[in-house]
């Protein structure tokens, strides 16, 4: 059975480093966030009852959806983005499900953007790892990526607060130096998590 990590952090706090550095140890990283476009591809369900609910004004000209129109209307209308969480977390917990079958007894990463918000949906982890960054670590992060400032700002407050996520945490990976400091913290966590899961099984 594969030892579970929900690792969690707020936009632009660096996960996706924190996962490739876990997946250079040996983890087997599952991306809620890459599921969630799979999922939303034309043709699938899911897409289907977003453009039902939200309207052909959320699809881009090639006919798939403008993850840039669904953010502005679910980052700013707390309602909308429920909606769209009950359509969505139920198919990602499903195949997430698949994928840690397939996975068997290795270490696995879940990497979980909205944590917080989607605790509701049965999913369980072993342990839970945060990434956590200062609000203007996250805010210049965001700008490098070519996110506007106000956008960035309207996600950020969109999200939990960095209190939420930290009560969940059991273990917290800081991202507010540099590349150097940040895998430090990670080579220190791996054997954690790997005699974790040893002793799991």
């Amino acid at each position: 059975m594969a030892f579970v990590v929900g690792l969690t952090g707020g936009i632009g706090s660096g996960k996706s480093t924190v996962c490739a550095m876990l997946h250079d140890h040996g983890a087997v990283v599952i991306d809620a966030d890459a599921i969630v476009h799979e999922l939303q591809r034309s043709g699938t369900e899911l897409f289907d009852e977003m453009v039902k609910h939200f309207g052909d004004d959320v699809l881009g000209s090639d006919g798939e959806l403008d993850r840039k129109k669904v953010g502005a209307i679910v980052f700013n209308d707390p309602e909308q983005r429920k909606a769209l969480e009950a359509m969505t977390w139920p198919r990602v917990g499903a195949r997430v499900a698949e994928l840690m079958q397939e996975a068997g007894d290795k270490v696995v990463v879940i990497d979980v953007p909205l944590m917080v918000e989607s605790r509701g949906n049965g999913r369980t982890y072993d342990t839970i790892v945060v990434v956590d960054s200062a609000p203007d670590t996250q805010l210049a992060h965001l700008k490098e990526k070519g996110v506007s400032e106000s956008d960035a700002k309207a996600r950020m407050s969109a999200q939990a607060s960095r209190e939420d996520r930290l009560k969940l945490a059991d273990h917290v990976v800081t991202n507010d130096g540099t590349i150097d400091e940040l895998e430090k913290q990670v080579d220190a966590l791996w054997p954690e998590l790997e005699k974790a899961a040893m002793e799991k099984t």
